[in-house]
Formats: C-alpha cells, sequence, structure tokens
C-alpha cells in the first residue's frame, strides 16, 4: 500500500541506529513490481537511496546497494530511468572494496542498461567502456560474470551497432574476452560463457571484423573446439554445451564473413564427436554445429575431401531425419560436397544416398524438397548413371507430385526431362 511504502522511506529517512534495519525491510518490499514504481513516484526515495549508497557506512551503503540492485530488476523502463541519478556511482564503486559490492554494481547496471535507453545513452559518456576494459582484468570470477553480463546487455542494445560495438573494439575488451573465452575451462566456464556471448553480438552487429581476426580469433577459436571436444566425454564439465553453443556460433559467422579458415581436419573430428555428445540431451547443437559444418565446406574443396577421407559421412546421413532445420542444413552440406565434381559425387552415391533422399521428396516442405532437387541436380549433372538408378527406385514418381507447387515445378521438371532421357543420350 502507498502508506506503508512510504512508512518505509520515512524509516530509512530517519537518522536513527535502526536505519539498517528499515533498509533491510525496504529491500524486501521492492521485490514487489508495484512497490517498485510507487516507491520511485515519492518524492526523494532515489536521493535518499544514492546518499546511503554514496555514504561512508559500509553496512549502510551495502544493504542501499541492494535495494538499488531490488529496483533495477524493474520490468518498467521508467523505474530504471528513476534511476539515472545513481548511474556514476555505479560505475564509481566498480573499483569497490568488497567483491559482493562490485558484484551488485555490476549486476544493477547491468539490468538498467536492457530496460532504458535513457540509461545506456548516459553511461556511454560517462565511460562506462574504459571502466569495463578495467573491471575485465580482475582476478575474480564472480566479477569477471558481472562484467560479461553488463557488456551482453550493452552490445545487444538496438543501438549497439553504431554507438557501442565500435567503442567496444577500440578497447582493450576484444583481446581479453578471446583470452578469457579460451581459457573458460580453466579460468571459470560462467564468464567464458557471457563473453562468448558478447563476441557472438560483435560479429553479428559488425561486418568487418577486422580487430578479432588480428586477434587471431578464427585459430583461437578452432583451437578452444578442439579442446572442447577433447574434454568429452570423459570428464566434460557441467554446463560445457553453454559455452559449446556460442563459440560455434562466433566461428561459423566469422568463416561466413571471411572464409579464411585454416585447413586442419581435426576440426571436423570435433565438431563430429560435439555432436555425438550432445545429440540426445541438447538437440539444439545440432544445427550449431551443422551451420559451422556448412560455412567450412560451402567454398573449400579441402573440407568436402576431408569429410568424406574421414568417413564422417555416414555420421552425417544419420542426422537427416533429426529435426527441418537438421534434414536442410545436411541436404546443403551434401550440395556443397557435390559441388565439388563427379569423384565427391561418386563417394556420396556409395552411401547409398539415392534411397535415403527418395523419404524426403514425400515431405510436405517445400524447403526441404527444393534442397533434395538441388541435390540431385549436381548428382545427376556429374554422374549420369544416377539418374537410371534413380529411376530404378521409382524416383521419377516422387518427382512428378511437385510439378504442380509453383516454386519447386521449374526444377523438378528440368530433373523429370532428365530421368526420362533414354540411356547414353
Amino acid at each position: 500500500l502507498p502508506g506503508q511504502v512510504l512508512e518505509l522511506l520515512r524509516g530509512v529517512q530517519r537518522g536513527s541506529e535502526d536505519r539498517k534495519r528499515w533498509l533491510g525491510r525496504l529491500r524486501w518490499a521492492l521485490q514487489n513490481e508495484d512497490t517498485q514504481q510507487k516507491f520511485v513516484r515519492l518524492d526523494g526515495s532515489i536521493r535518499t537511496l544514492t546518499g546511503l549508497f554514496t555514504s561512508s557506512l559500509a553496512d549502510l551503503q551495502l544493504e542501499a546497494a541492494r535495494c538499488l540492485h531490488e529496483l533495477s530488476h524493474s520490468s518498467v523502463p521508467t523505474v530504471a530511468e528513476a534511476c539515472l541519478p545513481v548511474t556514476s556511482y555505479l560505475l564509481t564503486y566498480l573499483s569497490g572494496h568488497s567483491l559482493e559490492f562490485t558484484e551488485l554494481c555490476l549486476y544493477t547496471l547491468g539490468n538498467l542498461i536492457v530496460e532504458s535507453e535513457a540509461v545506456r545513452k548516459q553511461l556511454l559518456p560517462q565511460g562506462i567502456i574504459p571502466v569495463l576494459a578495467s573491471c575485465i582484468q580482475s582476478p575474480h570470477e564472480a566479477v569477471l560474470e558481472g562484467v560479461g553480463y553488463v557488456l551482453s546487455q550493452l552490445l545487444q542494445a538496438k543501438e549497439a551497432p553504431t554507438e557501442i560495438t565500435p567503442l567496444v573494439l577500440d578497447s582493450v575488451l576484444p583481446q581479453h574476452m578471446l583470452r578469457l573465452v579460451c581459457s573458460g575451462l580453466k579460468a571459470g566456464m560462467g564468464a567464458a560463457v557471457e563473453f562468448a556471448w558478447c563476441l557472438h553480438y560483435i560479429i553479428c552487429s559488425h561486418k568487418d571484423n577486422v580487430v578479432l581476426l588480428a586477434l587471431g580469433a578464427v585459430p583461437a577459436l578452432s583451437s578452444l573446439l578442439l579442446n572442447l571436444a577433447s574434454q568429452i566425454p570423459q570428464d566434460a564439465p557441467e554446463g560445457l554445451e553453454l559455452l559449446v553453443c556460442p563459440v560455434l556460433r562466433c566461428l561459423s559467422n566469422l568463416l561466413a564473413q571471411t572464409g579464411c579458415q585454416g585447413q586442419d581436419g581435426r576440426l571436423l573430428i570435433a565438431l563430429f564427436l560435439i555432436l555425438q555428445c550432445f545429440l540426445q540431451q541438447h538437440p539444439f547443437l545440432i544445427q550449431e554445429c551443422l551451420w559451422l559444418l556448412n560455412n567450412l565446406t560451402a567454398d573449400d574443396p579441402f573440407f568436402c575431401s576431408a569429410l568424406l577421407s574421414l568417413d564422417l559421412l555416414p555420421a552425417l546421413l544419420q542426422l537427416l531425419t533429426c529435426s527441418q532445420m537438421a534434414t536442410v542444413l545436411v541436404l546443403t552440406v551434401l550440395c556443397n560436397i557435390a559441388e565439388k565434381g563427379a569423384l565427391q559425387c561418386q563417394r556420396l552415391l556409395q552411401q547409398p544416398l539415392l534411397p535415403r533422399l527418395l523419404p524426403l521428396l514425400t515431405l510436405p516442405d517445400p524447403e526441404v524438397v527444393g534442397q533434395c532437387l538441388e541435390l540431385l541436380h549436381l548428382l545427376f549433372l556429374h554422374c549420369p548413371e544416377a539418374a537410371a538408378d534413380f529411376t530404378r527406385q521409382g524416383g521419377h514418381q516422387a518427382l512428378e507430385q511437385h510439378q504442380s507447387i509453383p516454386e519447386l515445378q521449374e526444377r523438378a521438371q528440368a530433373l523429370l526431362d532428365v530421368v526420362r532421357q533414354p540411356p547414353g543420350a
């Protein structure tokens, strides 16, 4: 009730020795969203909290920080904006006297950043990027994880590509992020996961990743994947999949933008080990692994040949029926291989591949069928004898049913023309 909220504020404002107890009660009350909004509307409420937050009494300061942290959880932008006067102090105290206090300041900042563009706009000129660049060199895992949380909120903001990411790239943050991601298994999984997502947001929002490439991000992340795969399955740490996911995305997107991967076949083995390990419990990683596999094989004959010579094709084909997206991506990787010529197509057909494609052609999914038709086109182009095999297996009937679907009919008809040709034509 408004009266009770006012009573809490009055109790906190009174200079009695009970002040810490009143702050404790206020913190408890501020866990309620309605109370948060009533509190910030009261005259002098934030000024009082700021005064206690900046006081010289450490126990009052910590309790006031906890109250501000509760306020920062509000999903109402006006509550976050009411906290604007305190942002400069939150930044100042990041070089704080206690770990708990520093951590509270970091998570309070991170929460405020999520809800309010006004807070973000105020923090940049107040120097949040240099302050975080200093904090990221802390030896404490809890502080590093908090820094990662704040940075990931900043880098996801709608104005990040133009206003925030360039400032981050101009600082020492990227080199420390990369270092902490790559030492995640030793230094601490929580911070590594946060910074891996930060790198992902940078790569996605910034099409010219010269800074990360110059820091050796591609070989460093490739090497990390090899290390992660070597931890499987004997002593994989808890939550390993949470790190694997953003690392796969970072590497995949960097390769899509630059195509500058090293030629190391062990990367393929690592990918399939990760797939095998997480297939049952964390199927969302199948898609992430296949995206990377697609980007590795897209323009690179080396990885297409390595996939065949390392005998990884059977394992790839097993993923054909995992999910709609997995089916499309497996077919795309197979197209990448088939594009490389007759020798690769012959290796694919030896699997045998055609019987696996026939059921896919009956699916009511234009994307899957379209990718299937693309693969058949490449196989028939490089190995004409495959068309006769396909017909013998009843493939022409499967093609005929797509003649009436606008986005598929042209390709289906072209393939029908090929399979109806007399042998040797």
